[in-house]
């Protein structure tokens, strides 16, 4: 088991469980150095004096609160220390919630609660299960760091997590930040009820596989690209304006084509290709959202198949892998959820074309 972050007790009542605190989530981060054009010479920060450029090492520099007009204090580590919170070992719950009282703009970041011993598993369970079952979330304090943080915890399957989040004056007041408040219509609108309808054709069960994080996928392959001398040739998908001229209008289209919605952002992704530095002529390798399973037509297949089956093979080539599995599904393609979207494009192409 990795090594938690925090150990302590989670306390409610008088019952006591211990328990470890580790890290439930890991964003993506596209991670770069800096180097000088031309060069492979790194580039480097230092801490600077701002009045005599002289650079100032680390056991000289003290901490100080800027206090708006051209003053500071400074404040020494032993001043801060005695302002700390106190050190704790202990997630005191003190209250209990609805779940859905709590905005979720207060969420901070997502951690696990993990018993820590054998005598924790009982009360950490039955903690777990009367979450559950009564559809409440814990409210708690605790200290980690030398920093208060506010927590809920919930049930998860069969753990708990806590999310550390804002305290009130920490969320900002829409009215002082927005210049401009929109006055929401009538809830018996004739807009509104189209924008109800749209609401639910797009509507799918939440399934976060569908979503993929694409800039960091395409900022990995232009890595691999040009480590392998290989030219990048990109397509964006194409933007909408987001200019309603006409809201029924759009409303009626944006139905129109939910028609055939499918989940996720698959969409998204744009075109990547790669060619060989120098060339003019793209190949499908590293790409996404385009496929290699559209054969070019054997010899008698242009003139006997014609222009359709081309077609027909160029929107297969368009398709996302969830797109092409759920047309493998309606064409019944044997082996089909172990395939990869290459393999599913070839399989529907084949498929369609015995089909047709």
């Amino acid at each position: 088991m990795a090594r938690s972050i925090w150990s302590g007790a989670l306390s409610f009542g008088l019952v006591s469980v211990p328990v470890g605190l580790h890290s439930a989530t890991s964003e993506h981060e596209v991670r770069f150095h800096q180097f000088e054009r031309g060069t492979t010479s790194r580039i480097r920060y230092k801490r600077v004096n701002e009045d005599t450029g002289e650079e100032v090492a680390h056991a000289d520099i003290v901490k100080g609160a800027d206090l708006g007009d051209g003053r500071s204090v400074v404040l020494t580590e032993e001043e801060l220390a005695s302002v700390e919170p106190g050190r704790s070992r202990t997630i005191d719950i003190s209250d209990f919630v609805d779940a859905a009282e709590i905005d979720p703009i207060y969420y901070q970041k997502s951690y696990y609660l993990a018993p820590t011993d054998e005598t924790a598993q009982k009360p950490y369970g039955l903690l777990v299960a009367a979450l559950e079952k009564a559809g409440k979330i814990a409210i708690a304090s605790f200290v980690m760091r030398n920093k208060e943080y506010l927590a809920a915890i919930r049930p998860s399957g069969d753990v708990l997590v806590l999310e550390t989040m804002y305290f009130a004056d920490e969320v900002r007041d829409p009215a002082e930040e927005l210049d401009t408040l929109p006055s929401a219509p009538s809830s018996r609108s004739k807009d509104v009820q189209m924008a109800i309808d749209l609401i639910e054709a797009m509507t799918s069960p939440w399934d976060p596989a569908s979503y993929r994080d694409h800039y960091t996928e395409r900022v990995q392959q232009l890595v691999e690209a040009k480590q392998q001398d290989r030219e990048v040739v990109t397509e964006a998908p194409e933007e909408d304006t987001g200019q309603v001229v006409d809201l029924v209008a759009a409303l009626r289209a944006s139905l129109e084509r939910a028609r055939g919605h499918k989940a996720g952002n698959e969409h998204r992704g744009g075109t990547l290709t790669t060619r060989a530095a120098g060339s003019g002529q793209g190949s499908a390798e590293g790409s996404t959202g385009s496929g290699k399973g559209g054969r070019s037509p054997g010899k008698g297949e242009g003139k006997g198949e014609g222009k359709g089956e081309r077609r027909r093979d160029e929107d297969v080539a368009s398709m996302s892998k969830s797109e092409l599995y759920a047309l493998a599904q309606e064409l019944d393609v044997d082996g089909r959820s172990s395939m990869t979207r290459d393999q599913l494009a070839e399989a529907v192409t084949q498929e369609g074309r015995r089909a047709g």
